[in-house]
């Protein structure tokens, strides 16, 4: 299975006239996870990403919601410009649209994924979001004005790089200070932090790679992300599974 599996559908939000484009790949029959973009948009990565989720055992059907609306940052100065216009509570509406897409569709169990802006938004729609049953963050968490993680309802999974150095939002502090809240949040969940790595070690794909050493991040990731990937799987089988 390859991006070019992807199929574009429209989600519809309830409280807006407009649709939302999203995409969908997966089994008809298998849990559902809602994977959310990075600051990037919905690119090559992040469809890489839902491909990879939908073939992990035992299958999941995998639906990227565009919250950019078809914007794709080309470098970082860009996907900076387009994270810093996101409307951040328009954006957890178009998650609750795409779960109870999912669910209105015979899915009865949904999980949410996400990396970088996509891993904030997880948190905050594991807070704010109903009918998710499981999440997993990677690299990233949400503004305490969007939501509090220590009100999070749903077992969640949060990764982190140990040399990610984007100060209060996936560095180290900001995972230990995650971790605190998820503490008194009285849900399961698991921080992993792997050494040696920096941000968005998820993006092991020829063209993600070298997008990441152009930015600067040099370091070997694919051991990390393997194992994450691993991790990933054994949390959402536990939580999905019907």
């Amino acid at each position: 299975m390859a991006t070019s599996d992807l199929k574009k559908i429209l989600i519809q939000r309830e409280d807006i006239a407009s649709f939302s484009y999203s995409f969908l790949v997966g089994k008809d029959d298998a849990p559902g996870i809602v994977v959310i973009q990075e600051w990037w948009g919905v690119d090559f990565e992040i469809k890489n990403h839902a491909v990879k989720i939908s073939q992990l055992a035992p299958g999941y059907k995998a639906l990227i919601p565009d919250l950019y609306r078809g914007k794709v940052g080309l470098d970082a100065a860009e996907a900076q410009h387009l994270m810093d216009g996101l409307d951040w509570p328009g954006a957890v509406k178009d998650i609750q649209a795409s779960v109870n897409w999912l669910k209105a569709n015979g899915l009865p169990k949904v999980g949410v994924t996400g990396y970088c802006m996509g891993g904030a938004l997880t948190i905050a729609s594991s807070v704010l979001v109903s009918g998710i049953d499981a999440g997993v963050a990677f690299y990233g968490v949400p503004p305490p004005q969007l939501a509090d993680p220590a009100e999070i309802k749903v077992p969640i999974q949060a990764h982190f790089g140990e040399l990610d150095n984007i100060v209060g939002f996936s560095d180290i502090k900001a995972a230990k200070a995650l971790e605190e809240k998820l503490k008194v949040s009285g849900t399961p969940y698991e921080v992993h932090v792997y050494p040696g790595v920096t941000h968005a070690f998820m993006n092991t794909s020829p063209e993600g790679s070298a997008r990441r050493k152009g930015m600067g991040m040099v370091d070997d990731n694919e051991a990390a992300a393997d194992l994450a990937w691993s991790r990933f799987q054994s949390w959402m089988n536990r939580y999905l599974s019907v």
